[in-house]
């Protein structure tokens, strides 16, 4: 059973790898929000923002812009199904939000959020089922209000409001007055997808943790989503973080609502957090595509690598799409070679144990009062940047070694099972193109 704690809000530090903001030399023309913080000029419109929570935060290491590119209305039509209703600016091709904002099945509960990928920009659209005593709605109207912008880390700000509109929207059909001036103050630039794959820099997931996470995903959700994350997977965590760092295309199924798993594709991503510089160029981008459906097919089948999730189970039989399915805490592949990885071995156990340990105490440190300023969103994200810190500079220094070789001393060295991870190892030596012999028995062979 899920907790109602994994309702968390996505934490803005994490930029998406495969969209970056509009170049600094946009911003003059961009509605003249420069790096004005959220909420300022705001006060006095019709919505409930958090920009004096916001406000409260600390200074931000860089100018955040309001970059909303579009606000829409989703319904149900009972005769012709999902229509965009309304839309501002008119102009926006905004094909196929109407199945993304509004996911398969949504219509047996009552409320959503929903994070999705569209074209360079990412959404996000809150779900509202209000039954009515209409025949020609089918007792039932639902719709969804959402917003698209270039980078999915600043969304979550906009969660309270997009829930106030889409009860609007439900309670008085066609008054669209809060969303236009909520638009006209948080329009923001298109990206320019003309060279943008040329000129932007490989994304490592190197986030500054400490002195801007918190604040304000504190005043939405104490807990955080990561640490609800791993209480679900368990162990099975460890079968998700090496998917992650070979950068398998992940895929994980529940019904609705998806908001929670939505944000186990954020965190899922989160576990093949690098800091080491010069890592990676040419491996793949693990890309957080959040909600998918059957009309997305045609875009994954181009993809080497990411993660999403959807509702619909008949993805489950196109394993063309996909290396790794995930059905609630079931990880499984149906590729022989990734099998091993699905094993919990040895250092898998203790990695875990170390984990939980260490959570432990901070919770004492906590409770004690000698530790305010640390949470267990830290512990969890540096836990993994750390352990895959350690087995690529290991990588590395043998690399440039004389002789190049990896043994089992290097392994455990790394948080490794000499044997357990030895398919995993050579997996990730040839995904980083990292040039190494490794000399580790296979087990099947000894």
């Amino acid at each position: 059973m899920v907790e109602r704690s994994d309702e968390a809000p996505l934490l803005f530090w994490a930029e998406g790898p495969a969209v970056s903001a509009p170049p600094p030399a946009a911003e003059p023309g961009s509605s003249g929000s420069g790096g004005r913080r959220l909420g300022g000029g705001w006060s006095a419109a019709p919505w409930d923002g958090e920009g004096p929570e916001e406000a409260a935060g600390p200074p931000r290491a860089e100018a955040e812009e309001d970059q909303i590119v579009a606000v829409f209305v989703v319904t149900f039509d009972p005769r012709t199904g999902n229509m965009v209703e309304w839309c501002l600016p008119q102009d926006i091709d905004l094909e196929g939000v109407e199945f993304k904002s509004m996911a398969s099945g949504s219509h047996k509960i009552q409320s959503d959020f929903i994070y999705f990928r569209k074209g360079l920009c990412f959404g996000l659209a809150c779900f509202a089922n209000m039954p009515v005593e209409s025949e020609l709605e089918r007792g039932a109207r639902m719709k969804s209000v959402g917003i698209l912008s270039p980078s999915y880390t600043l969304l979550y700000r906009y969660m309270h409001f997009l829930e106030n509109q889409v009860r609007h929207q439900l309670e008085m059909p066609g008054h669209y007055s809060h969303l236009e001036a909520f638009y006209d103050d948080k329009k923001g630039v298109l990206p320019d997808s003309k060279g943008t794959p040329s000129s932007q820099q490989p994304v490592h997931w190197l986030p500054s943790i400490h002195r801007y996470m918190y604040p304000e995903m504190k005043i939405t959700h104490p807990a955080g989503c990561m640490s609800q994350f791993i209480k679900f997977f368990g162990e099975q965590i460890l079968v998700l973080w090496k998917f992650a760092l070979l950068r398998k295309r992940i895929l994980i199924f529940s019904p609705p609502p998806v908001g929670v798993v939505c944000y186990r594709v954020y965190c899922c991503c989160c576990l093949a957090n690098v800091s080491l510089p010069g890592l990676g160029g040419t491996v793949p981008e693990s890309k957080p595509f959040f909600y998918v459906n059957v009309a997305d097919i045609e875009m994954l089948e181009t993809e080497v690598s990411y993660v999403a999730c959807t509702t619909e189970k008949i993805f489950e039989q196109k394993r063309d799409l996909y290396d790794v399915y995930v059905d609630n805490q079931n990880v499984k592949t149906h590729h022989e070679h990734l099998q091993p990885l699905l094993k919990i071995n040895n250092a898998d156990k203790e990695k875990y144990r170390r984990l939980n340990d260490q959570r432990q105490m901070l919770m004492y440190s906590q409770e004690v009062g000698e530790d305010c300023s640390s949470c267990e969103e830290d512990l969890f994200i540096l836990f993994f940047m750390e352990q895959n810190n350690r087995i690529f500079q290991t990588l590395m220094e043998v690399s440039a070694s004389q002789d190049k070789t990896l043994t089992a001393d290097h392994a455990r060295g790394m948080g490794l099972d000499p044997q357990g991870d030895r398919s995993f190892l050579m997996d990730l030596l040839e995904v980083y193109g990292i040039d190494v012999m490794l000399v580790i028995d296979n087990p099947c062979c000894t």
